[in-house]
């Protein structure tokens, strides 16, 4: 990744999230803006080793549910079972987080590093008790939920950015 000046209104961003220490001292430097219509989502996936293994999520906008998945062919022992190995995404799903409009999400350890997140493809959301934060929420279980627009801005440090400048152009 090469290094790119954010701008101004996004550096704020990046400067505030990084003051509360998420990113082990270091200054976000890298930022990624999606956006998200009713009925949009995006698959179940992991991040990867290019970032520092937390990532920060603003939404604005729409309310969002982002969902866990155990990864494909991960053996999983619950209490009164035999270990099994899950393969559907229904199957695999274990939680989700209500991200709901102006909210900060902060993943890191575990959430980040061993499971699958994603966006369910859905115009509208039902809560139910899979949802792990809704007692820090404004819903209850029960509610339905309609997506409107949702813009994200993921904000995440980068270790190992490339410091170069790019010459467009022909050469003299």
């Amino acid at each position: 990744m090469m290094a790119e000046k954010l701008p101004d209104w996004l550096q704020m961003y990046a400067e505030r999230i990084s003051s509360y220490g998420v990113f082990g001292g270091n200054i976000a430097n890298h930022v990624l803006v999606n956006e998200y219509r009713p009925g949009e989502g995006i698959m179940p996936h992991e991040d990867g080793p290019m970032y520092f293994p937390t990532v920060t999520t603003i939404s604005l906008g729409s309310h969002t549910l982002l969902d866990f998945y155990h990864p494909v062919g991960r053996e999983q022992q619950r209490a009164d079972e035999q270990v099994t190995t899950c393969q559907t995404e229904q199957d695999r799903h274990f939680l989700s987080l209500l991200e709901e409009p102006r909210s900060l999400l902060v993943l890191s350890g575990d959430m980040y590093s061993c499971y699958l997140h994603g966006i369910r493809p859905a115009a509208s959301d039902f809560i139910t008790e899979n949802v792990a934060n809704i007692a820090s929420c404004d819903s209850r279980y029960g509610d339905t939920l309609t997506r409107e627009t949702r813009v994200s801005l993921t904000i995440r440090y980068v270790p190992k950015v490339l410091k170069t400048t790019i010459a467009l152009g022909r050469r003299k």
